[in-house]
């Protein structure tokens, strides 16, 4: 009868332990579940974004809004790609993507280039940039990294590459509180997006990874060469056929 008793007694605190023990951690399951929801809602969220924009234009976006707060306004209109010069199509993949129309999404020779060469290079395509500036925000962070690595698949499969650089152009910001090609156009050469001429094209390119301390109008001797650069490569490629993928018929 002692034994059965303390067998009991035993039983009983084992019980009580892990009765304990599944009561400490209902916080953390509750937690657990509503970040797993969180995650699933934000998740879902985005793809609607991603399969609403492959035809609706992008309405703004985190830097634009914020540009808007602080500056007090922004010069921005949308221009379809059907009335954007070609070679401005040419100049800023020859600037910033050369291989657009080879990759999905991440060019991994120029990871690799990049890796090789260190910190002073960059590998960024323009459907990264694309899915930087329309879903997340700037600056350097792992989880903007993170997510950026997620959405550009998503949107390399949704997207046609025309519309991917499409929105790049109506977005990207070319100066302080400019954004889209059609204000940039206007602003440095008082022209319109399909009057722009190929050296003009390759300026707004060329200043494009710092719009803030570069002018296409009053344009360096940086600038210049690297404009000249540009010009150069936006020929190439619609010489070799890696224009293809975004010319219009």
């Amino acid at each position: 009868m002692a034994k059965q008793s303390s067998k009991k007694k035993t039983n009983a605190l084992k019980r009580k332990d892990t009765g304990f023990l599944y009561a400490a951690r209902a916080p953390f399951r509750w937690m657990a579940k509503w970040v797993a929801r969180l995650a699933l809602g934000f998740a879902a969220a985005m793809l609607a974004l991603v399969v609403l924009y492959s035809f609706i234009n992008p309405p703004t976006t985190l830097t634009i809004w914020s540009e808007a707060r602080r500056l007090g306004a922004v010069d921005r209109q949308w221009t379809p790609i059907e009335d954007i010069a070609p070679v401005m199509l040419r100049s800023v993949v020859a600037a910033e993507d050369a291989n657009f129309c080879e990759h999905w999404g991440f060019d991994m020779r120029a990871i690799r280039q990049a890796l090789d060469e260190g910190a002073n290079r960059g590998a960024s395509t323009l459907s990264q940039q694309v899915v930087k500036n329309v879903f997340l925000w700037q600056g350097r962070s792992w989880p903007r990294k993170a997510m950026e690595a997620l959405l550009t698949p998503v949107v390399e499969g949704v997207w046609s590459k025309r519309r991917i650089l499409e929105i790049y152009l109506n977005v990207a910001e070319f100066d302080e509180g400019v954004f889209g090609i059609n204000a940039a156009a206007f602003r440095y050469f008082r022209t319109t997006p399909d009057a722009l001429s190929a050296r003009q094209a390759a300026l707004l390119a060329a200043i494009l990874p710092d719009p803030k301390a570069r002018s296409a109008s009053r344009p360096s001797s940086f600038v210049q060469r690297r404009a000249t650069q540009i010009a150069d490569g936006a020929r190439t490629i619609e010489k070799d056929g890696r224009a293809v993928c975004f010319e219009g018929p």
